[in-house]
Order: structure tokens, then C-alpha cells, then sequence
């Protein structure tokens, strides 16, 4: 026997072994922190999955099936108009309110057909960060102040973090600009305006699905959100023409799979969740059966993101609620330890609030009660914007999956580029406001 190659099998099961005779079960903190991996991890599935997860892989699983490589690349690509790519990447979380885990699958859909890192990341960081309900209650909960620099600062940082992942790998990036020269022009199957009406049409409802609660007194959001569920019908019912007309899918089979939902949505109104579930069921038996071709390979293109992504979400969602656990409850790190290190605007006061921020998870709109609670219990300004530049766009979910998508190298970097920008804004923001 070679001990050199099978000692890690003894290793591992020694390890294993310690782990579970030392496990500390029965000792409050800990029980306290399982109980709150699996609150936060139900909480994810009831909240996110339906209404977030699958609407976003499924988008991404379109943009490989319609959206040709070059098209990607026209846009998007290393030889891009650098102004025209990384100001539509920039500014893209002004119409997609979500959050750092659902931006997750769009990432790896444009990212898979050739787009360059730098748009990539840019679009990356911008689609939790500038979220336009999400400052607009900032700047009304938290300060004009803070609302402002949380907008200003998360268009600059994607810009800046963009062209600074460009930059480090840019060897990489001038290899793909010259293998994506040498590409043939794509053969066009259907109108620009027929793919862009499509991915409108699946945009709105994933955004309206999502569309948060608003205050009464914001008068435009607030009638949104009273309609929302309207909207996602009337969008969704918009995609089943669009399907049926222009992409060949089965008109019969589209109806038939159509009316569980409806039923669904009239006899559990209180819980349109349910109806939302069975539409996209519905979908993915009607593109499964579809036979061979476009409609066949989104559903394929959807499936292997689903077994890719899934999987590292829900265990990154467990370990963030072990280690941090939700709002108002402890995990086993004491978030009195966590409120104790944030008071004032030192670097590692402004380090620290980086760092725990990067790998908590955050919900769209669930950092503003948390800040306000930590603001509360003594926490500077200048940490409070350093949480609100690095939470929305980090997460130790988000980490696992970008490791599985662009490498270790590259996920380290975005991380650390994250959190040292967020930082030093931090200190910048506290010393001055």
C-alpha cells in the first residue's frame, strides 16, 4: 500500500471522527447557532428560490440559448466599446432590485458566452448594489447623507472594480480579445427586437415578483407594489405569446400548462407563491418536451446552471447562518462582538464591518434594520457606508458559487478588491461626514 497517496483517508476520517466526539451538543450557543443555519436556510428557500432563483436561471439559461456568443461579445466582449459596456453593466441594478445571490446565475450566463471580466464584474457588483428602492430607503431610514453616498459610491465601485479585475488579468483578457476577433459574424435567426422584448418580458417578472414593500408616503413604489402581482401575470402571459409566436413552442402545451397556475392564483390568492412555483413547472415541461433545438437547449442551459448553483447556495446560506445567524438572533459568533468592533471609524473598525459583511447574507433591503440596529448600539458612520458598499454585493454564498464559475484566483480578487474599497470609503465617508 502507497501511504504517500491513501494518507488521507485516515487523515479524514480521523478528523471526522474528533469533530463529531468533540461536538459541543446541548451547549446554547451552539444548538442556538443550528437552529439559526436552518431558520435562515428555510427562510432562503420560502423567500428566494421561487421567486428569485429560478426566474434568474432561467434568464441565464436564455441568454446561452438566444443570445448568440457574438452577440455577447459585440456588447459585453473584450473588444468591446469599453464606454458603452461598463455603462450598461454599471448601472444595470437600477432594473434588477436583487440581491447578491440571484445576480449570480445573469453573471454566469453572459460570462459563459464570451463577455470580458471587467463588464462581467462591473455588471456583478451593480445589480445588488444599485438597487433604487433599496437607497431610496436608506436615505429615508438612515440619512440623506448615507442614502447619497451609498448611491454615488456603488456606481464608482463597479466602474473601478471592473476595470480593475480588467486590468490584473489583463493578459487573459487580451488572449480572449484575440480569439474573439477570429469568430465568424453570428447568423441571425430572429430580430434584435423580438430577444430584447423576451428578456424584457422575464426581466419584469422577476423584478415585479420581488417588488419590495414600500411606504406609503413613496407614492410611485408603493402603487407597485399594490400591483405587482398583476404586472408579473400580465408579463408572464406576454413570454407565453412570445414563446408560442416567435420561438415555435407548442401553443396547446403552453395552455395546458398554464392553468394550474391560474387556478392556483384564485384559489390560494393569499399565497401567490404557489401560483408563481407551478408557472415555472409548468415552463419547464413545456420546454422539455419541446424535442430537439432552442427551446430544448434553454431548458438544458437552465438545468446545468440549476446543479451548478444550487447546491453551493444552500450550503453557503447554512454556513452564513452558523456563523452569524439572522437578524435580531446570535449565531455562535456573539453579535455583541460584532457591534463592539464597528464603534467608531478606525481602519480596523471600518476592516472589520468589511470583512463581517462580506460573508453575511443579505436580502435585498435587509441591511438597512440591521444598520439601523447597529447604529443604534454605537456604530460609526463611516463602518455603517462600509457595510452597505460590501454586504448587498458579497456574501459567503455568492464566494462558492464565483469560485465554481471564474476560478479561485479571480474570486479572491473580486473579494479583496471589495472589501479594501469598501474599507478605505468607509474611513474616507466617517472622517468627512
Amino acid at each position: 500500500m502507497n501511504w504517500k497517496e491513501e494518507w488521507k483517508w485516515p487523515a479524514g476520517f480521523a478528523g471526522v471522527f474528533f469533530l463529531f466526539y468533540f461536538l459541543p451538543v446541548g451547549a446554547p450557543r451552539f444548538d442556538g447557532a443550528v437552529t439559526e443555519a436552518l431558520e435562515l436556510t428555510r427562510w432562503y428557500v420560502r423567500e428566494h428560490v421561487a421567486l428569485c432563483l429560478i426566474p434568474a436561471l432561467f434568464i441565464a439559461g436564455g441568454i446561452s440559448a438566444f443570445v448568440s456568443q457574438a452577440s455577447v461579445m459585440k456588447y459585453f466582449g473584450a473588444r468591446a466599446n469599453k464606454v458603452l459596456s461598463y455603462g450598461v453593466a454599471s448601472v444595470s441594478g437600477a432594473i434588477l432590485a436583487v440581491c447578491s445571490c440571484t445576480v449570480l446565475p445573469l453573471f454566469a450566463g453572459i460570462y459563459k458566452r464570451g463577455a470580458g471580466l471587467g463588464p462581467a464584474i462591473a455588471f456583478l457588483y451593480s445589480g445588488p448594489a444599485i438597487n433604487v428602492l433599496a437607497i431610496v430607503l436608506t436615505a429615508r431610514v438612515l440619512g440623506f447623507e448615507l442614502g447619497a453616498a451609498r448611491a454615488a459610491g456603488a456606481v464608482v465601485f463597479s466602474l473601478v472594480i471592473g476595470l480593475s479585475m480588467h486590468f490584473l488579468f489583463r493578459r487573459e483578457e487580451t488572449a480572449k480579445a484575440a480569439a474573439q476577433a477570429e469568430l465568424p459574424e453570428p447568423v441571425v435567426t430572429r430580430p434584435l427586437w423580438q430577444t430584447s422584448l423576451y428578456f424584457a418580458s422575464m426581466a419584469a417578472v422577476l423584478v415585479f415578483a420581488n417588488w419590495a414593500k414600500a411606504d406609503p408616503s413613496d407614492a410611485v413604489f408603493h402603487a407597485l407594489y399594490r400591483v405587482k402581482w398583476p404586472l408579473t401575470a400580465f408579463f408572464a402571459a406576454a413570454l407565453g405569446f412570445m414563446l408560442k409566436g416567435w420561438f415555435g413552442a407548442d401553443g396547446k402545451k403552453l395552455l395546458l400548462a398554464s392553468l394550474p397556475a391560474i387556478a392556483l392564483a384564485f384559489y390560494y390568492s393569499d399565497l401567490p407563491v404557489l401560483s408563481f412555483a407551478a408557472g415555472f413547472i409548468g415552463l419547464s415541461w413545456v420546454l422539455n418536451s419541446s424535442g430537439e433545438g432552442e427551446l430544448a437547449d434553454w431548458f438544458g442551459a437552465a438545468w446545468d446552471l440549476s446543479k451548478q448553483i444550487f447546491p453551493l447556495l444552500i450550503g453557503g446560506v447554512l454556513v452564513s447562518g452558523f456563523l452569524l445567524g439572522r437578524p435580531g438572533h446570535e449565531g455562535v459568533i456573539p453579535s455583541a462582538w460584532v457591534a463592539g468592533a464597528v464603534g467608531g471609524n478606525s481602519l480596523g473598525a471600518n476592516f472589520f464591518a468589511s470583512v463581517a459583511a462580506a460573508f453575511m447574507y443579505f436580502a435585498t433591503l435587509t441591511e438597512i434594520p440591521i444598520l439601523q440596529g447597529l447604529l443604534g448600539s454605537g456604530m460609526g458612520k463611516g463602518p455603517a457606508l462600509t457595510l452597505l458598499l460590501a454586504g448587498p454585493a458579497l456574501s459567503l454564498p455568492g464566494m462558492l458559487v464565483l469560485r465554481s464559475v471564474m476560478g479561485t484566483k479571480k474570486t479572491a480578487a473580486y473579494v479583496v478588491l471589495v472589501v479594501l474599497m469598501s474599507t478605505f470609503s468607509g474611513m474616507f465617508y466617517g472622517a468627512y461626514f
